[in-house]
């Protein structure tokens, strides 16, 4: 299981200094939202070339242009971008025909995707499948329970993601429940005062 540190909302500078701090640490380093779109993706090139052990995300959260937004995206630098699953099937799997030719991943962030439309999208299994629950809209409590719905519906999708409410307690429980793939956590590990020490210890709990 990986541990995905998502930095959101601050600057550039700011997202410089912490990935590279996080780097040794996290498995993932995610730019959320916030970063894009301040500065757009080539401006975080920077801060991927000095990376040396994680992974990149950029969470582009794209919902149209995929093949567009895609490859300029991997072209800044970026292994893994995000497509929302509320976007059309034919963006997706633009974006997932890019991130094949790029020799990189994409994940499909499932916020407000209900189940007709995640029927209809359930049939991409290079694709990481983020179970992603609203910050506007209040935070999940069992990050662990929402996997394992998600895995007794879709048992042929094997990369799944959890964003959300994610705290030590509960990457203990989805390191021992074996299901998911990646362990998206944002405030209580960036936010903290020694972020270090708190990604130290979301590995730890992933044992």
């Amino acid at each position: 299981m990986k541990i995905q540190a998502a930095i959101d909302r601050v600057t550039l500078d700011e997202a410089q200094a912490l990935s590279k701090k996080l780097d040794p640490y996290v498995d993932i380093i995610e730019l959320g939202t916030s970063l894009p779109k301040d500065y757009g993706v080539f401006a975080l090139q920077d801060i991927q070339e000095q990376l040396t052990h994680a992974e990149m995300l950029y969470d582009l959260k794209t919902i149209d242009e995929g093949d567009y937004e895609f490859t300029q995206g991997y072209r800044s630098g970026a292994d893994i971008l995000t497509v929302m699953g509320a976007s059309s099937k034919a963006t997706i799997e633009k974006c997932l025909k890019v991130a094949k030719d790029c020799h990189k991943q994409a994940m499909i962030d499932l916020m407000e995707v209900d189940d007709e439309k995640l029927a209809e999208i359930a049939d991409f299994p290079e694709a990481i499948y983020c179970l992603h629950h609203s910050q506007d809209a209040g935070r999940d409590t069992n990050p662990a329970g929402t996997v394992a719905a998600f895995h007794e519906k879709y048992p042929h999708l094997p990369h799944i993601a959890i964003a959300g409410g994610v705290d030590l307690e509960s990457t203990r429980a989805l390191a021992d429940q074996g299901l998911a793939e990646i362990v998206i956590v944002g405030s209580k590990l960036v936010k903290t005062p020694d972020p270090v020490q708190s990604a130290i210890e979301f590995q730890e709990a992933k044992q």
